[in-house]
């Protein structure tokens, strides 16, 4: 037996390239500025919650867009009306269209044709043209312009595109490093800023329209005159006529007031804007003069004399931070909608630099901890699984580069649960390979034989294994999507290190040392599974499901009452980790935060006293209402305690925790249905029947040992479930694959003792590969922070039940059905025999 000369060089430099991508994650920046141009140099990207900084989503206001753009097209219909020489009687909104009433009935059809002018033509993907209006007439005097759908997705298509350059060219004004800035769906803007833990600059920042102009003051209770206020509260009657919009401005810059030194905005116009404002402050000497940004009065000073160089300057009880963020959002331009900030997360660059921290030690644990019992169970010929493992890691990180994907500490878990999962295939290969020997095959046959035999088992399981993977990358969002880019290129890259690279490094050991036969043995004295067990586990399947059906019906009450402790991500509300220089006042802090009345306030020590977990419950007024709840506690804790630092803020709206919730079910019963259709493919009904049942009972028991344990449910949560449900149905697909073939060899063996026969041939590598899983995820569990948490913790314990359920529920499930088939094609032959012949 040879290995192919062009396999091996083939799988050779797809490992070099691997490692010189992969190079650059591990070089100081100095190294990596010297190495050649043709080398790689992309890094893997760290996550907002590994290197610290702000997300928020922000979405554009459907019923402000059309608010605003009906009160746009109530002004243009009048205009062009009056160019077009045609007299109204009125021109008004009413409701979400705008009713014009002609004088003289006679110009219905002028003025129709005058208005065309207005509705601008909607592409679709059809290729088919409609309209942004729909122009109707009534009676014989009255026409009615109102909004088409394609015409209101069109403006808010529209309005994502304008808002994202406006918000770049603000992120660009205030220099923060490497943002993140894309659209997400038909109305939402991502943004995320690496280092930015301030969020109430970031809201002021990128939820700002921005949209200044001029305007006189008039008279209280006047026609044509709003009252507005400043940031002190104080009122001032705003004639709504506006002189002069801000769009005319071409600069503004900070500077310092020489008497008072206080900051001030200056600003200039263009020459259209110059001209214009030295006009209108020629006009109004004397008067007050109020500057206004989006309904709220900056200044309102009193015209002293006319201003002609084409430059102003607002003055306030501006701080600099303040300053600066109203410079740059008049330099930058004002949003074309008015967008609201529906989810928004901060980790503080402390917190982030201790994610790393925990991540790698409790990754470098988990390693250590799988190298140590494989080399345990295999001895010399373990190393070779270690080399696929370290190889495995190497080439996912080589392939987070060339994806450019970033890394997040539930990506870390991903390449955690990635190693243990790893394993697996080793461990199948080297006990069939043992097999073979145990049958008197030589090494090169042991080795030809052991590999075409775990390949198809192989295969089965990794599938089951991606398929939830891509169906979490699909509906999950965030650090859990992290989670399932690793977790989805460790199992591929798993695949080719064991199945590809391990046999050629057989092979070539076989023929370097010239070896009759593969002795495959443990460093242990003994071996932790015998060989040739003969255990009756259907004698036991009574207890087995008579013990899985208490521990179900437990969960289902422990899910109805206390029921599941649900994250800010499926309940919405307010979620804020901080820490102290010394231990935090409970008590103070509970008391100040309650007298804001913001509703049930949840307040706990976590890791020490030093540091204090809040929750605040959804609040209600809509998305804005939790973004403005977050402020008012952030200063009261300030208040409190001026030492107290935010290291964690997340803020999830009404809208963004109920599609949270919607996609999390959705995900885990697709996942569900895939695994079932692809079992029924690959194997017959009762197979899939048992899996699906054995599936539902393992997570079943998962939400209750959340419901017990008062873990947090939340999209990492979902992420536990989803990867169970993967593993649980791998487990499930070996001892299946196995059932297959000994039916194809014990054609005449009864069912009951076939399916104990194939138990136990798998027995070993059952248990070895759980432990294997086991062991990899316990160091994150202990060690992984609150962050992983919700998945490390429950992954643990759902390891356990997938083991469990693969032997003492799925088997008996399978035995079940496979009896009743057979009594009932019994039946139907006896009953075929009873008929009398024709």
């Amino acid at each position: 037996m040879k290995n192919s000369f062009s396999k091996v060089m083939g799988y050779m430099l797809v490992i070099l390239l691997g490692l010189l991508v992969a190079l650059p994650n591990v070089l100081p920046d100095t190294t990596l500025s010297r190495l050649p141009s043709w080398m790689p140099h992309q890094r893997v990207s760290l996550g907002l919650d590994l290197r610290g900084g702000s997300h928020l989503v922000l979405e554009v206001d459907r019923p402000a867009l059309i608010d605003e753009w009906l009160q746009s097209l109530t002004q243009e219909a009048r205009s062009t009306l009056l160019e077009a020489r045609i007299q109204t009687r009125s021109v008004r909104r009413d409701g979400n269209a705008v009713n014009i009433a002609l004088a003289n009935p006679a110009q219905l059809a002028a003025a129709t044709t005058a208005l065309a002018v207005l509705n601008n033509p909607v592409a679709t993907l059809t290729g088919t043209g409609t309209s942004e209006l729909a122009i109707t007439t009534s009676g014989t005097d009255t026409l009615r312009m109102s909004p088409t759908d394609q015409g209101i997705t069109a403006r808010m298509s529209h309005a994502v595109e304008q808002s994202l350059e406006v918000i770049r060219q603000r992120v660009d004004q205030v220099g923060v490093a490497e943002p993140t800035i894309q659209r997400v769906g038909a109305d939402r803007v991502l943004v995320q800023l690496p280092g930015e833990q301030d969020p109430s600059r970031l809201r002021a920042l990128l939820g700002t329209t921005a949209k200044m102009s001029f305007h006189l003051l008039g008279e209280t209770g006047a026609a044509g005159v709003k009252t507005f206020v400043d940031d002190r509260g104080r009122s001032y009657p705003v004639q709504t006529t506006v002189l002069l919009a801000g769009d005319r401005l071409t600069d503004a810059r900070v500077q310092f007031d020489p008497q008072g030194g206080q900051p001030v905005v200056s600003f200039r116009f263009d020459s259209v804007g110059a001209d214009r404002f030295a006009r209108i402050t020629r006009d109004n000497v004397g008067r007050p003069f109020a500057i206004v940004l989006d309904d709220k009065v900056l200044s309102a000073p009193v015209i002293r004399e006319p201003i002609t160089g084409g430059a102003g300057q607002i003055s306030g009880d501006f701080s600099v931070d303040e300053a600066n963020t109203l410079a740059a959002l008049l330099r930058a331009g004002a949003l074309p909608a008015k967008l609201t900030v529906i989810e928004e997360r901060t980790v503080g660059a402390d917190l982030g630099s201790d994610a790393i921290e925990m991540g790698i030690m409790s990754g470098l644990a988990g390693f250590g901890l799988v190298v140590v019992f494989i080399l345990s169970l295999y001895g010399a010929w373990g190393l070779l699984a270690v080399l696929a493992l370290t190889l495995n890691v190497i080439l996912t990180f080589a392939g987070l580069s060339l994806l450019g994907a970033t890394l997040t500490l539930p990506g870390i878990a991903g390449i955690v649960l990635g190693i243990g999962l790893a394993v697996d295939a080793n461990v199948l290969i080297n006990e069939r390979i043992r097999e073979e020997v145990g049958k008197g095959r030589g090494a090169f046959a042991a080795i030809d034989h052991g590999f075409a035999k775990a390949y198809s088992t192989i295969i089965d399981s990794n599938v089951t294994a991606l398929i939830a993977t891509v169906l979490l990358f699909w509906f999950g969002s965030g650090p859990v999507r992290g989670f399932a880019v690793t977790m989805g290129l460790g199992i591929a890259i798993s695949m080719f290190t064991a199945v590809s690279v391990v046999r050629v490094a057989m092979i070539a050991i076989a023929r370097r040392y010239k070896l009759k036969t593969i002795s495959i043995k443990p460093l242990l004295p003994f071996r932790l599974i015998k060989d040739g067990t003969k255990i009756d586990f259907m004698k036991a399947r009574m207890i087995g499901i008579g013990v899985s059906a208490f521990l179900s019906i437990s969960s289902v009450i422990l899910f109805i009452t206390p029921g599941l402790n649900y994250g800010v991500d499926f309940k919405g509300g307010i979620q804020l980790e901080l820490s102290t220089t010394g231990p935090a006042d409970l008590a103070g802090l509970r008391s100040g935060i309650e007298g804001l009345n913001l509703g049930e306030v949840a307040l706990q020590e976590f890791g020490d006293s030093n540091h204090v977990m809040l929750r605040l419950e959804r609040q209600p007024g809509g998305e804005q209402a939790q973004t403005d709840a977050v402020e008012k506690v952030r200063q009261t804790i300030l208040s409190l305690d001026a030492s107290a630092k935010i290291e964690r803020t997340e803020v999830v709206g009404p809208k963004v925790s109920g599609e949270l919730a919607t996609a999390g079910l959705t995900s885990v019963i697709l996942a569900s249905l895939a695994m079932l259709v692809y079992i029924w493919v690959r194997f017959d009904w009762p197979f899939a029947v048992g899996a699906i049942a054995t599936l539902i009972l393992d997570v079943t028991k998962t939400i209750g040992f959340f419901a017990l344990t008062g873990l947090d449910f939340n999209l990492t949560a979902i992420a536990a479930l989803l990867t169970l449900v993967g593993y649980s149905v791998n487990d499930k697909v070996v001892v299946y694959d196995r059932m297959r073939e000994n039916m194809r060899l014990y054609k005449a063996m009864p069912f009951r003792d076939l399916i104990n026969l194939s138990i136990n041939e798998t027995l070993a590598r059952s248990l070895y590969t759980s432990a294997t899983a086991f062991l990899a995820m316990v160091p994150m569990a202990i060690w992984g922070g609150s962050a992983v948490e919700s998945f490390a913790v429950p992954m643990v314990f759902g390891i356990f039940i997938a083991a469990s359920s693969s032997v003492f529920i799925a088997a008996p499930i399978l035995l079940f059905l496979g009896d009743w088939r057979t009594r009932r094609k019994s039946r139907m032959d006896a009953r075929a025999q009873e008929q009398p012949a024709v």
